[in-house]
């Protein structure tokens, strides 16, 4: 409910803009979502695409909204479609960055550090970054991401599996890298912000003379 109503104060604010391109970017974020939850539902056969499939539903699910948000900013700013796509591309790199980061918790952190139990995911049928890494030392894991862990004891073996691997520490050396990407790129937009601060001043000085 809490997010339902979220989302209806969103709306109501994107329709006082008034701004028919940043309207049309910001639902792009809400048929990702839909995609992103039915992407959730299944699991690819293929072993060598079940990542990819994740890291796509990663985006569609979380990574859309920062992306699309900040080039809305761009756009309302008035930047060119260069710089919208360097801001697409940093929202993008933390919106992934910050999924790994949260869907490793669920194999490290406390129900009362992050306010679900332990392998809540694993229980939900998802497969995340930490076990599809785990999956290259441990090929049993396989099977079990298929039946959506829902065989007895396949939740606590995940569990294990993982910890026995180092699918949490790779999960958090790609969204480092992610990390490290979306520091490149905010540098970037700096540079070109305080470029067209410039150029905008240069221009603002001529017209007052």
């Amino acid at each position: 409910m809490a997010g339902d109503y979220i989302l209806s104060v969103a709306s109501t604010m994107l329709a006082r803009i008034r701004n028919e391109e940043v309207l049309v970017v910001l639902s792009q974020v809400l048929a990702d979502l839909v995609q992103g939850e039915f992407m959730q539902l299944g699991s690819k056969e293929n072993e060598n695409e079940r990542f990819a499939h994740y890291l796509k539903k990663t985006f569609k699910k979380t990574a859309s909204l920062l992306a699309y948000s900040c080039k809305a900013v761009a756009i309302l700013s008035g930047a060119d479609e260069d710089v919208q796509e360097v801001a697409f591309q940093y929202g993008r790199n933390i919106g992934i960055a910050f999924q790994l980061v949260d869907d490793q918790l669920d194999f490290v952190a406390t129900s009362s550090q992050i306010g679900k139990p332990t392998g809540a995911d694993l229980k939900m049928g998802m497969a995340t970054a930490p076990v599809l890494f785990a999956c290259e030392k441990f090929p049993e894991l396989n099977p079990m991401i298929m039946r959506r862990f829902q065989e007895a004891g396949d939740v606590q073996r995940a569990l294990e599996l993982v910890h026995q691997s180092d699918g949490i520490e790779q999960t958090m050396f790609l969204a480092r890298q992610h990390c490290q990407e979306a520091i490149k790129l905010d540098w970037l937009v700096s540079k070109i912000c305080w470029a067209l601060f410039l150029s905008w001043a240069d221009s603002s000085s001529v017209s007052n003379k």
